[in-house]
């Protein structure tokens, strides 16, 4: 085995391996500062959540508060939550796919954010 050329495809491996660090470092700081809205009840909730998980704003509308039936506003809240979960999934598979250039993560490979 010529140990130049092994030499030589090792270092392009590690060059390669910083490079996509460096996009995965980016793509976290993307993600911490993109934004999604999840809806429901016809737009009447509405959950502004960032790429981190985190929720940055809860919209209702008034005719939704009902005293007697808080089961059905939980509910609705939940329901916008988990359509801005769907979202930030869905945009942070679009943007791995770009990173990782379509291939797809080795099973188990968990990410950091």
């Amino acid at each position: 085995m010529d140990n130049g050329v092994t030499m030589k495809n090792l270092g392009n491996m590690m060059k390669q391996a910083q490079q996509m660090q460096g996009r995965m470092t980016e793509m976290q700081e993307m993600l911490a500062a993109h934004e999604v809205e999840g809806s429901s009840g016809a737009g009447m909730i509405k959950v502004r959540v960032s790429g981190k998980h985190e929720v940055r704003r809860v919209s209702i509308d008034p005719a939704l508060i009902d005293p007697s039936d808080p089961e059905v506003l939980e509910d609705l809240v939940m329901a916008a939550f988990n359509d801005a979960q769907a979202k930030i999934a869905a945009f942070k598979a679009e943007k791995m796919s770009d990173i990782t250039g379509g291939m797809p993560l080795p099973p188990g490979f968990k990410l950091p954010f």
